[in-house]
C-alpha cells in the first residue's frame, strides 16, 4: 500500500492545525467515497466501519442526499432563520416531530452540532422545571462545548486546564454489566448502580432540585455499552416519580443506527426530549432538540438562536436523509447486517481469548479486547495494533475507551462488504497474536 501523498498531507496538516482538534489513528486523507468504500488520495480503498464517527448513516456520498444539497445550493446557500424563515427547516421539523418517540405535542430547536444540542437541553430543562441540577453518567461523552463537556465524564484528558465547568452537573455510574463495579451479574443484580442515585437523593442531592436526567441509550464512546432494560425502565420511573425530565441523548445512536429510528426505542420508553446530531443531516453541520411543546416553549428568544443553524442546505440534506431511512426495508437491513456481524464476532470470541465481550444493537457494535477473560484487563495495545493492521489491509476501524473496537459502518453496507471487513478483522487479530504487528505503529496510532 502506497501512502506517500497521504503522509505528505498529514505533515502539512500538522504544521497548521491544532492538535486539540484530532485523535490520531492513521495517515488517511480522504479523496472520495462511494457507498461504504472510502478512497484516499493515493488511490487506496477501504471498507468503512467508522462512518465518519457515525455521522453519515446513509453513506458519505449518497446520490439522493447530494441532489438535495445541489438543488438547494442552486436556489441560495443561507439566510438566517434567527429572523426570517426557510421551507427546508419547516419540512425537517415536521418530519422530526413525526419520527421521534411520543404522541404528545412537540417543538424543535435547531443548532449546529451535537455539542450545542446538549447545551440546549440543559437550558430548556432548567427553564421549564425551574430546577438547576442535571444528572449524567460516568463514561458519557456529550461534546466539546463547555456545557456538553460539563456533562461528559469519559476522560480527564478533555478536562485538563479548562475548569471551572458548569455547576450543578452530577455524574453517576452507567450500568456496564461486563465490568460491573459491584461484582454482580445482570440476571442477579439489584440495580446497585441505580441505587447510587437514590442514595444521592437521600443524602446530598434533593430530587426536587434536579431538572433532568440526560442519558445515552447506548453509551457510545465509552465502548458501545448496552444497559439492561430493567435499569432503563426503573430510571424512567424514578424520573416520573420526582418530576424530573428524562432526556435521551441520541447524537450517536439515532437515525437508524440501532435498527430503530432512535436508540431509546429499543427499551420501549418515551423520553420527554431527544438530543440529535451527527447523522441528522448525514454529515452536514446540524443538530436539533425535539421535546415536549411546553418544555421547548419555556425559553424566550434569543436564548437558543444561532446565525447559521438550520441552514437550508443542511436541512434539505436532513429531509432527504430522513426520507431514505424511512424507505421500506431500510431498518430491516440494519438489523440483518448487525445480527450477521454479531454472530460472526461471537464465533471469534469463542475462538480467541483476547475477545472478552461482543455487544451492541443493530449496527452499533463494540468488541472489547482483554489480556484474558478472567482478569478482563484492558488490552489497549492489541486494540491499537489491530486497528492499524486493519487499515493496512483496507478497513477503517478505530478503538474506543482504549480497548474496544468500534464497528459502526454506514447503514447501507452490504452483507458482502461486511463479511470481507470481518475477515480482515479476524486476520488482523491473528497477526497480533502471532506478533506480526510491529511496535512502531504505536508511534502513529494513539486513539482515545
Amino acid at each position: 500500500m502506497n501512502v506517500d501523498r497521504c503522509i505528505g498531507e498529514v505533515k502539512r496538516d500538522n504544521n497548521v492545525v491544532s492538535r486539540a482538534c484530532r485523535i490520531p489513528y492513521f495517515p488517511l486523507v480522504v479523496e472520495s467515497i462511494k457507498g461504504s468504500t472510502v478512497r484516499d488520495i493515493d488511490g487506496n480503498e477501504y471498507i468503512d466501519l467508522l462512518c465518519s464517527a457515525g455521522s453519515t448513516n446513509v453513506g458519505g456520498a449518497n446520490e439522493k442526499v447530494k441532489k438535495s444539497i445541489i438543488d438547494q445550493v442552486n436556489k441560495y446557500i443561507h439566510y438566517t432563520p434567527g429572523y426570517l424563515y426557510n421551507k427546508p427547516m419547516i419540512d425537517l421539523a415536521e418530519r422530526l416531530i413525526k419520527i421521534t418517540p411520543g404522541k404528545f405535542a412537540k417543538k424543535v430547536a435547531f443548532g449546529l452540532s451535537g455539542s450545542d444540542a446538549n447545551d440546549g437541553a440543559i437550558k430548556f430543562a432548567r427553564a421549564y422545571t425551574g430546577r438547576s441540577s442535571i444528572i449524567t453518567f460516568i463514561g458519557a461523552y456529550h461534546g466539546a462545548t463547555y456545557g456538553s463537556m460539563s456533562m461528559s465524564a469519559i476522560t480527564t484528558k478533555m478536562r485538563r486546564k479548562l475548569g471551572p465547568f458548569l455547576p450543578g452537573v452530577y455524574s453517576f455510574p452507567y450500568p456496564n454489566c461486563y465490568r460491573c463495579i459491584y461484582g454482580k451479574k445482570e440476571n442477579c443484580c439489584n440495580l446497585e448502580c441505580l441505587r447510587q442515585i437514590g442514595i444521592a437523593f437521600e443524602s446530598y442531592l434533593p430530587p426536587e432540585d434536579v431538572a433532568a436526567v440526560v442519558i445515552e441509550p447506548i453509551q457510545g464512546d465509552a465502548g458501545i455499552i448496552v444497559p439492561p432494560g430493567k435499569y432503563m425502565r426503573k430510571l424512567r420511573e424514578l424520573c416520573a416519580q420526582n418530576g424530573i425530565l428524562f432526556i435521551s441523548e441520541e447524537v450517536q445512536q439515532g437515525f437508524g443506527r440501532t435498527g430503530r429510528w432512535f436508540g431509546i426505542e429499543n427499551f420501549d420508553l418515551i423520553p420527554d426530549a431527544v438530543i440529535l446530531g451527527k447523522s441528522i443531516s448525514n454529515g452536514m453541520p446540524l443538530s436539533a432538540i425535539v421535546g415536549r411543546e411546553e418544555m421547548m416553549q419555556s425559553l424566550d428568544p434569543p436564548a437558543h438562536i444561532f446565525t447559521t443553524a438550520a441552514n437550508p442546505v443542511c436541512c434539505a440534506s436532513a429531509v432527504s436523509t430522513v426520507d431514505i431511512i424511512a424507505e421500506k426495508g431500510f431498518l430491516e437491513h440494519v438489523n440483518e447486517i448487525g445480527n450477521f456481524a454479531k454472530n460472526y464476532l461471537n464465533h471469534l470470541k469463542d475462538e480467541y481469548t483476547i475477545i472478552g465481550d461482543v455487544r451492541g444493537i443493530g449496527l452499533s457494535i463494540g468488541v472489547e479486547l482483554v489480556e484474558d477473560k478472567i482478569s478482563k484487563e484492558k488490552n489497549i495495545e492489541a486494540a491499537l495494533k489491530i486497528c492499524y493492521r486493519c487499515y493496512e489491509k483496507g478497513v477503517i476501524l478505530i478503538s474506543l475507551n482504549g480497548n474496544v473496537l468500534r464497528i459502526q459502518p454506514p447503514l447501507i453496507i452490504t452483507k458482502d462488504e461486511m463479511y470481507r471487513a470481518l475477515k480482515i478483522i479476524k486476520s488482523s487479530i491473528e497477526d497480533y497474536l502471532h506478533g506480526d504487528i510491529p511496535d512502531d505503529v504505536l508511534d502513529t496510532i494513539k486513539g482515545w
